[in-house]
């Protein structure tokens, strides 16, 4: 069996596995890229909607131009890329790690001191939000849908509902009036939306598509193809209210309805899973609970802007490829309840305290309030927000004392 050595290997061939590969191989480390489908670029490649870019190119780029220059980028480096190809397994050995892989060539052995996890997420799907009725064709989820109309070029249908207001939604909302396909209105269970206000405005009010909150789809009705829907209105428990139900006649159903981290490779070698943001509980430097194993873009957690995809993903490359971090020392940030999740979850004392990039989410929304940071008893980093909401993720950047023992990131009221 065929078997290489590399210094580092990055999983996936996103925005975030080609940030890191970049910044990896420009510290003269020997990187291999793998990506399961046959280019780079990940989702990028279907996204033909600008807004991509603003902070990392200071200008509005659609998700293919974005993607050409991460790539671009990457021809002057010596990273090796590998596509078609998947990972099957990873093993850990007293040198590192031993990755099986599969491509068309056949099974391979991979020989690596260090793995960056820059697997993405994926969507939820009809049945993890437990919708009821038949199995007809007609239901699929946004980014399928998108994937129909921007790199098939085919409308997936003629009447739309869409369950759920997330970005991805939305933008769909918007592209099928745009096709010529009727959106007869978007459903969301929760009672505020679930996309960006940017996304909101351009995307439904600009094309007057009515949104529905505390509102969710309970059945399905159809044997071949979709032909009707049942709406329920929700309780605060987010339960169907008896009594409200209506039927809604559509050929077609776009769920929206979250994404979800993909960490089975990380679970696979018993790393921790935060609850919080469903991806590996890592510390500033991105690495894991394993060592010499990090993570980083939308396999972390789900991020609103690929220019912070990117960003971790530069992260990561720059963790991996230093060999200075000799020492780990762990303290676990702790969070107040109104923070969704924060990340890096957990600080290296024994590695740099300066400029730590955060990210973090409010669990619901608040005005006026203060992100206040505690150590050791004192309050040492205080921020203002007019606004925090669910849907869009914050960052912010701290310098941490030499000598902290302990670390709260608290979102509370400015008094």
């Amino acid at each position: 069996m065929k078997t290489r050595e590399f210094d580092i290997v990055v999983i996936g061939g996103g925005p975030a596995g080609l940030a890191s590969a970049k910044v990896a191989a420009s510290n003269n480390k020997k990187v291999l890229l793998i990506e399961r489908e046959d280019k780079l670029g990940g989702i990028l490649k279907q996204c033909i909607h600008d807004g991509f870019g603003l902070h990392r190119y200071k200008e509005k780029l659609s998700g293919p131009e974005y993607a050409y220059r991460e790539i671009k980028a990457l021809e002057s480096t010596t990273v090796t890329i590998s596509t078609l190809t998947f990972v099957t397994k990873i093993e850990k050995v007293n040198e590192g790690f031993i990755l099986h892989i599969v491509n068309k060539e056949g099974v391979e052995l991979i020989n690596t001191k260090k793995i960056i996890l820059a697997t993405g997420c994926r969507e939820r799907t009809s049945r993890q939000v437990l919708i009821n009725g038949t199995n007809p064709a007609g239901v699929m989820t946004a980014g399928q849908a998108q994937y129909y109309i921007n790199i098939l070029g085919k409308l997936p249908g003629k009447t739309f509902v869409i369950l759920g207001s997330g970005d991805i939604g939305l933008i769909m909302a918007r592209r099928i009036t745009l096709e010529g396909g009727k959106v007869l209105g978007v459903y969301e269970a929760k009672p505020t939306p679930s996309g960006l206000a940017r996304n909101l405005a351009q995307c439904l009010d600009d094309f007057n598509i009515p949104l529905h909150l505390s509102t969710t789809v309970t059945k399905v009705f159809g044997q071949n193809r979709l032909e009707e829907i049942e709406i329920a209105k929700v309780d605060n428990c987010m339960c169907p209210i008896k009594g409200t139900e209506q039927r809604i006649k559509c050929d077609s159903l776009i769920l929206s309805v979250g994404l979800i981290p993909e960490n089975e490779l990380a679970e696979s070698l018993d790393i921790t899973i935060s609850n919080k943001s469903k991806g590996p509980i890592v510390d500033q430097n991105l690495e894991t609970a394993i060592r010499n194993v990090y993570s980083c873009g939308n396999a972390m957690h789900v991020n609103d802007l690929v220019d912070y995809v990117s960003e971790s993903g530069e992260i990561a490359g720059r963790s991996a490829s230093s060999d200075s971090i000799t020492e780990k020392e762990l303290i676990y940030i702790n969070t107040n309840e109104n923070m969704l999740y924060l990340v890096p979850n957990a600080i290296n004392i024994k590695s740099n305290l300066e400029n730590i990039v955060f990210y973090f989410r409010s669990n619901k929304i608040m005005k006026n309030v203060n992100l206040n940071v505690y150590s050791n008893g004192k309050t040492i980093f205080t921020k203002f927000y007019p606004v925090v909401k669910p849907p869009e993720m914050e960052r912010v950047i701290i310098s941490l004392p030499k000598d902290v023992k302990d670390l709260k990131f608290a979102v509370e009221e400015k008094r």
